[in-house]
């Protein structure tokens, strides 16, 4: 099993987990991770190791879901996931939106940290898209 921790600059991993499970249910399996401006990077480094070790209790791996490449969740999961004592194993995704979100729960049942993060990314790309006008009229009957 798969578990996943949401690892934001502020309040956006919270924000994101309330707007999953508002639109799916329950999401037992994902954990969140702030960097608050009162905490500073050293408080985040000791929340997000704190997360991790709780995350991996009973986990096959722990796939980190940052907001964006290079920022200071980004590089703390990094120095885990790097790290050759790590254990669990530790990937690290960087664009973490509701679609990658909700899509943890087709990927959370696998063991291989790696493939789950990948199979993860290859279902959250089609769902970027950019909205374009519908040519035929469609019935709003359903």
């Amino acid at each position: 099993m798969i578990a996943f921790i949401i690892a934001t600059h502020g309040p956006l991993a919270e924000a994101l987990l309330a707007s999953g499970q508002m639109v799916y249910g329950e999401l037992p399996h994902v954990s969140v991770v702030t960097l608050s401006e009162q905490a500073g990077i050293e408080g985040f480094r000791q929340d997000f190791t704190k997360a991790l070790a709780s995350a991996g209790q009973n986990a096959d791996g722990v796939v980190v879901l940052c907001d964006l490449q290079s920022g200071t969740p980004w590089n703390v999961a990094c120095q885990h996931a790097f790290s050759p004592q790590m254990t669990p194993p530790v990937a690290v995704l960087a664009g973490v939106n509701i679609p990658m979100l909700l899509q943890t729960e087709e990927v959370n049942h696998l063991t291989d940290v790696h493939d789950a993060a990948a199979k993860l990314l290859e279902l959250t790309v089609p769902t970027l898209t950019k909205a374009a006008p519908v040519l035929s009229v469609q019935s709003s009957d359903f």
